[in-house]
């Protein structure tokens, strides 16, 4: 076999294949013998039938035909490995030439991994907001606390803002019902911009029983869009009492004795999250800043396919009915215009990432272990609460397997360009990554070492040693959540 390779595009190229009609011979015999074990003629037994008579009951034109349908895929992963391809995305593959017992020519145009030319990462700077927590935060957190145990108690007053409220609605359009709008014993927090726009003010100054009627545009239903007259009615007013702020508080709500402990614990709590905030900053920010420092040029067959995928997922659950789908981002406050816009930039950075990030594992050696796999395994298993094993095989069905691993060695890969990068917050202060990135250089090594002898939690090493066995086959897809062969 011989091929050649055009460079289309910087992310694009022809390649074009001659097979001599010698190598095909192989898989005119395996064809021949599943028609004989297919057809059945008289005096032969089932899959002994001569090729010359089975090919005169098909034709021959029949046969060759399904032998290139059957050729055409390996043929093709043969060319990409001997040119050193990497493709993405699928080939559109054209039989140009098939003449019996002479040669098969074809052409396949594939999108590919653009080269790119990477900076010096030793360079890169990463600044970030330093972590504060402030007596405010701490508060907040308290408040959240009390109001979990805080018990709702009727007033005899007229509503004020932040009060519980039981409600009746109703509406109309130009004078007409709209019984879509009707609603009685409706739970409402009054401040709590929940519901429609001018609820809130309507109610505050109403005792229990008074009604207010008030103009308001309705965002959902057959008027959405139109401008209806709303009567609200008020049926009861409640408020939340909240607890004190003393040691029984903080016996009933936590495991502490003391309110002191209590708050130092939820201190600690606060910045533990403002920790991971920072984190993700600080990955947000190292793409970020190399992305403004390197061209990645763009497959747009790739980026098309996301940006379709992506309405597709969005407009599944409404039966891909576009009117519900322009309602629905009317009530966010959106429209099918910024929708799209937000989408193909969305695919676009999606795909400026993921190639960029590619490259730089390839330039670093990134290699993805065992364990790192199983890590991955373990974690979206909690996410979808599924058994390890269970979510393996789902992926394994539904050949999701390389995305997923694509995905960890792009995880790795961030983690070493932020190891490799100066990390300061705003006061010039140096921040220690390894709580978040892991650890780096001899040290992650030796951990590698230490967690490959333990034992994967639910899923045999002969499970993880077949995940880490896809890696040849990983594309330059993220790895989504699981689904069913139907799902779309």
């Amino acid at each position: 076999m011989k091929s050649t390779v055009e460079k289309l595009s910087p992310t694009r190229v022809r390649i074009n294949v001659e097979v001599p009609f010698a190598e095909l011979e192989p898989d005119i015999d395996r064809a021949f013998k599943q028609l004989a074990k297919q057809i059945r003629l008289p005096g032969f037994r089932p899959g002994k039938a001569p090729r010359k008579l089975l090919e005169a009951r098909v034709g021959r034109g029949a046969v060759l035909e399904q032998v290139v349908n059957d050729a055409l895929p390996a043929r093709y992963s043969e060319a990409i490995t001997s040119e050193s391809l990497q493709p993405i995305g699928q080939p559109e593959i054209e039989v140009t030439k098939l003449e019996d017992n002479e040669e098969l020519v074809f052409t396949a145009e594939v999108d590919v991994r653009p080269e790119i030319d990477l900076p010096d990462l030793s360079t890169l700077a990463i600044t970030v907001d330093p972590i504060t927590v402030t007596d405010e935060d701490v508060d907040a957190e308290i408040e959240a606390l009390q109001k979990r145990f805080g018990t709702l108690t009727g007033v005899d007053r007229a509503a004020e803002e932040g009060d519980f409220v039981s409600i009746d609605l109703s509406a109309t359009v130009d004078g007409e019902d709209v019984p879509e709008a009707k609603t009685e014993g409706l739970s409402h927090e009054i401040g709590s911009g929940q519901l429609i726009e001018g609820l809130d003010e309507a109610i505050i100054g109403l005792a229990e029983g008074e009604s207010k009627a008030f103009t308001t545009t309705l965002v959902a239903g057959e008027h959405a869009g139109q401008e209806a007259e709303v009567t609200v009615t008020v049926k009861s007013i409640k408020v939340r009492e909240l607890p004190e702020l003393d040691d029984e508080f903080a016996q009933l709500a936590s495991e502490f004795d003391t309110i002191d402990e209590l708050k130092a614990d939820l201190r600690e709590k606060v910045e533990r999250v403002k920790r991971v905030q920072q984190a993700e900053a600080i990955r947000d920010k190292a793409i970020e800043e190399l992305l403004t420092q390197v061209e990645v040029p763009l497959p747009e067959a790739v980026v098309q396919a996301q940006v379709d995928d992506t309405l597709h997922n969005a407009i599944h659950g409404l039966d891909h009915d576009e009117d519900r789908f322009a309602e629905s981002l009317a009530e966010q406050g959106s429209s099918r215009e910024e929708f799209d816009a937000d989408n193909r930039s969305n695919a676009e950075k999606a795909i400026k990432t993921q190639l960029l990030m590619d490259a730089i594992a390839d330039k670093l050696d990134i290699q993805v272990g065992q364990n790192d796999l199983t890590e991955r395994l373990v974690l979206m298993s909690r996410q979808y609460g599924l058994e390890p094993q269970q979510l393996l095989q789902m992926l394994q069905q539904n050949n999701q397997l390389p995305a997923m691993f694509a995905d960890v060695r792009r995880g790795l890969t961030v983690a070493a360009v932020v190891h490799g990068a100066t990390v300061t917050d705003t006061d010039g202060t140096e921040i220690d990554t390894a709580e978040f990135f892991g650890p780096s250089g001899d040290q992650a090594a030796t951990a590698d070492e230490d967690a490959d002898q333990t034992d994967a939690a639910a899923i045999t090493d002969a499970d993880a040693d077949e995940a880490a066995d896809e890696q040849t086959e990983a594309t330059d897809e993220p790895a989504d959540a699981p689904q069913d062969d139907d799902a779309k």
